[in-house]
């Protein structure tokens, strides 16, 4: 039995989906897996692994932005409301996309004791190796038994340095997993900084699954007859906005928008034609398929448009000299996909950046090159499950 630690009960389209071709893929090569349930227990030895975390600046946005959050949903009743219409459609794809699971493990001990069930467990992808994460103790992998075969498939620090507080602990789990493979370049590097090891940088999981693959397991379904920009912020800068709003001006387009993503954006209450909230996981690629356009300052957003070969500009969610900036990752993907034109930059017109479409001939040779170092990677460690299971 394999055990998987991913994120895959948070509410954010494209962790989720990530998380859902993880397993998919590991269902596609026959590997027997579950994923492995944890939660922490609220006890003053937890508490006090916490304390290092205030001198986080990544931590400390995360908890500011979900501090932001709760208060939001009780200052403003209409977006609790739109807000509960979205949960429940992710939880209408959880229900059918995830169904093996392990044993709640309720405290570390008992996870501890939970994973020597594994002949190998793997982490990977959506940043979960970020500093903010190291006290859990849970995605590093620190729980699973010296002599249980370890993965990391895709990992992401999410960040381009490691806090010095932080490099001791980040070296030990480092050097206990057998296999690392990291979803952006300075991931490797700092791999290699910290250990000396070359790792592989391969694609996210969710180019695992080709284009015709996604389709069989999530069908198209056009429900907007007209073109339209399909607009996908989780940050609230309103400068993108306006781009956007311009763009679909000049284009003669509508928009539509996913509003309040990752926070409550006052400006998002006017920003969009169409802006449902009742948008699972599959509805929301499907809008995504069917732009003509996707303006977007996510990752996955940006993933998913390279993988459905759409025109679209990618937004900097976080300023470059920003101490808790996640932009790492997006760099590695446009870079990797030479794809660094379709960046915005501060005060550009949209039109300057879309008025050539994209070369998805050039952007499949080098997928060919990903996709090669990605198998090989893959195909390695798969050998070596197979060997324990």
């Amino acid at each position: 039995m394999v055990g998987v630690c991913i994120k895959y009960m948070h509410e954010n389209y494209g962790g989720i989906l990530q998380a859902y071709a993880t397993v998919s893929y590991l269902e596609n090569q026959n590997i027997e897996y579950e994923l492995v349930r944890y939660t922490r227990k609220k006890t003053v030895t937890e508490a006090l692994k916490d304390v290092p975390r205030l001198f986080n600046a990544v931590w400390f946005n995360s908890r500011f932005e979900g501090i932001q959050r709760k208060l939001s949903l009780k200052k403003h009743p209409e977006y609790a409301k739109n807000n509960e219409v979205r949960m429940k459609a992710f939880a209408g794809f959880k229900k059918w996309a995830f169904k093996d699971f392990s044993d709640e493990y309720i405290g570390y001990a008992a996870l501890c004791e939970g994973g020597k069930k594994y002949s190998a467990v793997i982490t990977g992808s959506d940043q979960l190796w970020s500093p903010a994460g190291l006290p859990t103790n849970y995605y590093n992998l620190m729980f699973v038994p010296d002599d249980t075969l370890k993965i990391s498939i895709a990992s992401s620090f999410g960040v381009k340095e490691i806090p010095w507080y932080q490099k001791k602990r980040t070296i030990q789990y480092l050097n206990r997993i057998e296999y690392i493979s990291m979803r952006e370049n300075r991931g490797s590097e700092i791999v290699k900084e910290l250990t000396g090891r070359d790792v592989s940088t391969i694609l996210d999981p969710v180019f695992f699954l080709s284009k015709n693959e996604w389709l069989e397991r999530i069908p198209n379904k056009r429900e907007i007859n007209e073109p339209y920009i399909f607009a996908y912020f989780l940050g609230a800068t309103q400068e993108y906005r306006n781009a956007v709003k311009k763009l679909a001006h000049d284009k003669g387009m509508k928009v539509v928008a996913l509003r309040h993503m990752d926070q409550y954006v006052e400006e998002d209450e006017n920003f969009g034609d169409f802006a449902p909230y009742d948008v699972s996981p599959e509805r929301f690629l499907n809008l995504l398929r069917n732009a003509e356009y996707v303006c977007t300052d996510s990752f996955h957003g940006t993933a998913f448009s390279i993988l459905n070969e759409k025109q679209f500009v990618v937004f900097n969610r976080y300023a470059e000299n920003s101490s808790f900036s996640k932009n790492s990752r997006i760099d590695t993907l446009c870079v990797n996909f030479g794809l660094e034109s379709r960046r915005y930059k501060n005060e550009m017109d949209l039109l300057d950046v879309v008025k050539d479409d994209i070369d998805y001939k050039a952007v499949g040779e080098k997928y060919k090159n990903l996709k090669l170092v990605t198998d090989q990677y893959l195909k390695t460690v798969l050998k070596e499950i197979r060997k324990r299971v």
